[in-house]
């Protein structure tokens, strides 16, 4: 099989690659910047930009699945302002389908997010909730994946939480009870060549999450408590937090802005794991504090 990962030398395109090549198929990973040293070898490199339709659809020729996984980190504010979400996940979105359409790709592997929806609190949301609106208006054969929070090595989520709260006292939001279900990055990636692979998939919205259920607090313990740091969490308010963001969000270099606060109003957690349409238990997945402790 022929498969095209878009956004392939990326945090989890990377690692998809080379499942996918370990698996026998054809793999070839389109980036902005394709040189990576973490591809393996024998997987093909292409140069594109999703918002430049003409810059990559040629590299679709011939495939037969497509794997969308190009996006702005929740986690920190676009350098852009809150509309790249927009121009990068629905418009991005919208040529990758097209893509597809145009070249033949019967089928597409689309990365969303939990709670994407298009009336959303978020640009971020928003902008996920009308990218599946566009995979789902397609002639595709797709399969739409609503992950948690993914860490693993060259991810990130750890470096994000060292950043927002800071060892020993650290203030936040709430007290920090935004709760989050992180998956391992190596729990997923065999989950989306699944769906690259298996016709039962087709058609399917899959939430999916670790084994736990942590709150950005207890992120913060078991991160800091595998260097051997202590956390004491200060509450802010969330009312005041949300204008302290607001004016931090202006200063160079501070991870949050506005659109990050509002993010930490909700969950980031499954209503129904969906782990078990692979094969998967919670059980067998790792958990935060066994991947820090490896």
């Amino acid at each position: 099989m022929r498969v095209i990962v878009v956004g392939g030398s990326g945090f989890i395109g990377s690692y998809l690659c080379r499942e996918l090549k370990q698996r026998g198929h054809s793999v070839t990973a389109l980036s902005r910047s394709p040189g990576n040293d973490r591809l393996p070898s024998g997987v093909s490199k292409a140069m594109g930009n999703v918002t430049a339709y003409d810059s990559m659809h040629e590299a679709f020729d011939g495939m037969d699945v497509a794997v969308n996984l190009v996006a702005l980190s929740p986690l920190f504010k676009p350098s852009g302002g809150d509309e790249m979400h927009d121009r990068i996940h629905r418009q991005g979105t919208e040529n990758v389908v097209r893509a597809c359409e145009e070249h033949g790709v019967s089928r597409l592997v689309q990365m969303s997010a939990l709670g994407a929806d298009s009336q959303g609190e978020t640009a971020y949301i928003r902008s996920k909730g009308n990218a599946e609106d566009a995979v789902r208006d397609s002639s595709l054969d797709w399969v739409i994946f609503r992950p948690s929070v993914v860490f693993g090595e060259g991810g990130e989520f750890v470096s994000f939480t060292k950043k927002l709260a800071p060892p020993y006292v650290t203030p936040l939001p709430g007290g920090g009870k935004t709760r989050f279900q992180p998956i391992w990055v190596e729990d997923l990636v065999p989950m989306l060549a699944d769906a690259c692979e298996d016709d039962e998939h087709v058609g399917q919205t899959y939430e999916i999450g670790g084994p736990e259920k942590l709150t950005l607090a207890e992120v913060a313990e078991v991160i800091h408590g595998a260097e051997g740091r202590s956390v004491t969490v200060l509450p802010v308010p969330m009312a005041l937090a949300g204008v302290g963001l607001s004016i931090a969000g202006k200063v160079p270099g501070f991870p949050m802005g506005a659109d990050q606060y509002r993010s930490l109003k909700f969950d980031n957690t499954t209503a129904d794991n969906d782990v078990g349409a692979f094969g998967v238990s919670e059980s067998d997945l790792t958990t935060l504090g066994e991947y820090l402790a490896g």
